[in-house]
């Protein structure tokens, strides 16, 4: 049976739509009542994508565990370095899993994008690595501005600077693919993972 996908806008409100709802209500309320938003929001949009799709995708499941605890912790200890912390470890943990397919000679970018792209094995590879190297360079980016920055900034760049980032980096790969776009009559089989959506650590 074919999976059921979503609508393009509506993917795209539910994978920005939290952010936006984080940075408005960091805004007005603080990074507190931000963070207990964004906990709620990550959960309904996954909750949204479940009742129109019928499954739950890796990855975003993983983020919404990783906010969730991150977030909590945030509220109960009334600290808001975790939820800074969180989009590092997301990050890296993006990194891992296309670095252990690399080493096991299997690429898994099917966890992390949305849709199966038909390319040669070394056009797997190369995208492969470009998406981990891609997201070790963001976890560090998101280091440098918690650290160095003040709680607003910060809130601002994961709307303002994250999303952008991911974007024109995802758009920069198009001659990639279609470079090393695999032939009607020669072709590997792409790798088989669970589908899952393309988003920013939120």
């Amino acid at each position: 049976m074919s999976e059921t996908r979503l609508n393009p806008a509506l993917k795209v409100a539910l994978d920005v739509g939290p952010l936006v709802l984080f940075f408005a209500a960091n805004a007005k309320f603080g990074i507190f009542a931000a963070t207990g938003t964004f906990m709620v929001a990550v959960l309904a949009a996954l909750a949204v994508s479940y009742a129109l799709t019928r499954h739950l995708p890796v990855m975003p499941v993983v983020s919404a565990v990783i906010v969730t605890v991150f977030g909590g912790l945030t509220l109960v200890l009334h600290d808001e370095t975790f939820i800074k912390l969180k989009p590092t470890l997301i990050y890296m943990l993006f990194a891992i899993v296309l670095a252990v397919g690399l080493w096991r000679d299997r690429p898994l970018l099917a966890m992390v994008f949305d849709s199966v792209f038909d390319l040669t094995e070394e056009g797997w590879r190369k995208l492969t690595v470009r998406w981990a190297v891609f997201f070790v360079v963001m976890a560090a980016v998101n280091e440098l501005v918690w650290r160095t920055q003040s709680t607003d900034f910060w809130v601002n760049f994961k709307l303002f600077g994250f999303v952008p980032l991911t974007f024109l980096f995802a758009v920069a790969q198009v001659r990639l693919l279609a470079r090393h776009a695999a032939g009607d009559t020669d072709k590997p089989a792409a790798p088989t993972a669970p589908a899952t959506d393309t988003r920013p650590a939120p």
